[in-house]
């Protein structure tokens, strides 16, 4: 069975390291299947078992109710208030069939997590029977109190009515958890006056708006018939960390920030490269399987699992999805990790940087665009440099980065992903784009006029001859490149562990649909009413021709951690906002203001609001960072090197008193405790400058906290961990980092 956690109130400060060491390895390795659900062969039945999916609904539904609600989920059509009731009816019978006893609308508020209320599905009669609580109300709107949600000044905490709106293009699902089984239903949050106060509702208004403006493009080309609408479609990536539960209880970093605010390097790290694509430990694997059968049912196609780069590290990652519904499955997959982990004596750390010293987490963000008949726009096919429409997709693209790199950049701004970004796993914060070989190519032959060749990728030989020889790529991938094509999508790499990937999309979305509204316009207006192909050709490769020469300087195909690409970047004016304190406040700017409020994305106030929630929450975070290492020091780590000098005098004086010499051990002493004077000296410095408060609004605030107190940290952690090294293992009172990284 699995491991019993220890509460933390039995690991006192000299026997917790050890205690939790030892509840950690009486994991029973050979039991590794413990507790891990039986996953059917028959997937077809198995998968999506819990999911109000189309194949349940076709089978519970009239044959017109269904037709209708597909047409709305699949064409953007109105709901029909008469088919909600049906669908009300026939939800609550298939949830209460599979255990459902309550129902919660489903939504993502401005924290960054997910929210619920559960309600009951049936109410007592009075007569010892039950009544239906489920209607067509209840599925379409619900009131959850808004006035405890991030609101970014939108409303006052007064003001407390907020209203969630049934996504029928997001399936319902059951929530299983410990006996308990809740009927989720995907919902959009506003408050009473129709603000947006989620996630979900600006990014299905970006979709709407690319949609429509990828239809212009496609109507141009005449690739239009039987097509209603274009989707964007995503296949997030999900780095995370697993650390024995013995050992996350008695860190009350982790506990409290989601990551190590302490911790001395330990001797072997990443630095073999042994672990990427390892062997997947034992207790890991069975933990892997659970959480995937859990997905499973939930209908997430999960389907790739491995060791990534650093001890300790692993990463799912599902199959591609409609943007809005694989937004969706990510934050399932994320509380997922985190619901099944206890079963197995385990705690999942999706912070950014857990552990410094060795890679962070990301979400590396696959995303595309692809009709409703299912059409991917970004596929370049055989010949690319003839297909004129993946032309003008690509390079919408590409003018969109380069003409909104600071936005992009903004995007995955947060206090845990300034630790990542940049620091050799992940891209920097300059927003490049690589295409590879391939399409740098045709892109310079654009450059210089039209092109008339495609680079072949070939046939890559072994040497040997029992191995077969490999289709090879036209070109390389290159991971240190934050906006990557990866053979038919673009890979943004920069989007955190932790962050849902809602708000990004949004933005590449929002982005992308004002470069191919220019585009739209200007062969619009070049080809006139009678669609004359020869003035479509000639206009197209005008009008590419006119994009790179004005953006081809987002393109890079080199090391974006070199030094000297920094300096060429500056050279060609591309933005570089190396933290949140700089790239937040560029939401206050008018050109974002303009773009989000021309495509109806996001209301001014709307805009406003999340510049002011990013900025408080980075301040918040930091905050209690600041607070918890201060607490630390205080009541444990400078007690446990307090106590190690006073051994240590106790060692000088009796050495002294045997007349032996004391030189070497006296100055260890000296040096010791000058290092723990200047630990708790910048701690006492942390202390005042988390303490100054400022007159200024919230950029100011978190300017401050990243210019003055962020440093401060660094240096109390500095101090702390120089005596990691020298105070003996059964005085300090954490597990080391080779404690958390290697016992599994």
């Amino acid at each position: 069975m699995p491991t019993k956690e220890l509460a933390p109130a039995s690991l006192t400060p000299d026997t917790g390291r050890r205690a939790a060491i030892a509840a950690a390895t009486r994991w029973p390795q050979g039991d590794a299947s413990a507790g891990h659900a039986h996953v059917d062969s028959r997937l077809d039945n198995f998968f999506a078992s819990d999911v109000f999916s189309a194949r349940v609904m076709q089978k519970r539904l009239p044959k017109e109710d269904f037709k209708s609600l597909m047409q709305t989920i699949r064409s953007g059509k109105p709901l029909n208030p008469d088919v909600a009731r049906t669908v009300a009816a026939a939800m609550k019978d298939w949830a209460i069939e599979n255990g459902a006893t309550h129902y919660c609308h489903w939504f993502q508020p401005l924290t960054g997590l997910t929210a619920e209320k559960h309600d009951a599905l049936v109410i007592p009669d009075g007569q010892g029977g039950v009544l239906s609580a489920f209607g067509a109300n209840d599925l379409v709107q619900g009131e959850p109190d808004a006035s405890s949600f991030p609101s970014g000044g939108l409303r006052a905490t007064f003001e407390a009515r907020g209203y969630t709106a049934w996504d029928a293009t997001s399936p319902a699902f059951l929530m299983r958890s410990e006996g308990a089984v809740v009927l989720c239903i995907p919902t959009a949050f506003v408050s009473w006056n129709g603000e947006a106060l989620d996630k979900k509702t600006p990014l299905l208004r970006s979709i709407d708006a690319l949609s429509h403006q990828a239809m212009r493009i496609l109507k141009l080309f005449g690739t239009d018939k039987g097509v209603t609408r274009v989707n964007t479609t995503l296949g997030p990536e999900q780095e995370y960390f697993l650390v024995d539960a013995n050992f996350f209880y008695s860190r009350p970093d982790l506990m409290t920030c989601g990551r190590t605010l302490f911790g001395a390097a330990p001797p072997k790290g990443q630095q073999l490269e042994d672990h990427y694509f390892g062997s997947i430990p034992q207790r890991v694997l069975a933990y892997m399987a659970d959480v995937e059968t859990a997905l499973y049912r939930m209908g997430v196609p999960v389907k790739t699992r491995h060791n990534e780069v650093a001890p300790g590290q692993f990463e799912l990652a599902p199959l591609f999805e409609d943007a809005n519904v694989a937004c969706d499955h990510q934050m399932l997959i994320m509380e997922t990790l985190t619901r099944v982990a206890h079963r197995f004596g385990l705690k999942a750390l999706l912070h950014e940087k857990p552990f410094a010293g060795i890679n962070g987490s990301g979400k590396h963000n696959n995303w595309s665009m692809c009709t409703d008949t299912g059409v991917n726009l970004l596929d370049p096919q055989d010949q690319t440099h003839t297909n004129m429409q993946f032309l003008v997709f690509l390079c919408a693209v590409i003018a969109a980065v380069d003409t909104h790199a600071d936005l992009l950049r903004t995007s995955v701004a947060s206090a845990a992903n300034d630790h990542r970004l940049g620091a050799n796993e992940a891209p920097p914060a300059i927003m490049s784009i690589f295409l590879g070989d391939m399409l740098e190519d045709i892109i310079n032959q654009i450059e210089t006029g039209t092109p008339n060749r495609t680079l072949a990728g070939g046939a890559l030989s072994l040497g040997a001859r029992t191995l077969p020889d490999l289709p090879r790529h036209a070109g390389d991938r290159n991971r240190t490149s934050p906006f990557a094509f990866t053979g038919n999508k673009f890979e943004f790499r920069a989007v955190g562990s932790s962050a849902t990937c809602a708000w990004p999309n949004t933005v590449i979305n929002t982005i992308v649909a004002e470069s191919l509204d220019r585009i739209a316009t200007e062969l619009e207006q070049a080809v006139g009413a009678d669609r004359d192909a020869a003035k479509l050709h000639a206009a197209v490769w005008a009008c590419l021709q006119k994009l790179v020469k004005q953006h081809k300087r987002v393109l890079f195909a080199g090391d974006n951690y070199a030094a000297a690409w920094h300096e060429e970047a500056v050279k060609r004016g591309m933005p570089n906002l190396k933290d949140s304190a700089e790239a937040i406040p560029v939401l206050r700017d008018a050109k974002v203001g303009a773009l989000l409020t021309k495509y109806a994305v996001l209301s001014q106030d709307e805009v406003t609001s999340r510049a002011n929630i990013q900025a408080e929450k980075f301040v918040k975070e930091v905050a209690i960072e600041a607070e918890t290492a201060a607490s630390m020091v205080r009541t444990m780590l400078a007690p446990a090197a307090r106590a190690y000098q006073g051994q240590l005098a106790a060692v000088v004086t009796a050495t002294k008193s045997a007349g032996a010499d004391t030189t070497r051990a006296a100055a260890n002493l000296k040096s010791l405790i000058e290092m723990v004077d200047e630990l708790e000296a910048a701690t006492d410095e942390l202390e005042k400058k988390s303490a100054e408060h400022h007159a200024g609004g919230p950029d100011d605030h978190m300017r401050h906290y990243a210019r003055h107190v962020r440093p401060v940290m660094a240096r109390v952690r500095s101090a702390a961990d120089a005596l990691e090294k020298l105070v003996p293992a059964n005085l300090w009172p954490l597990p080391t980092y080779k404690d958390l990284l290697f016992v599994k």
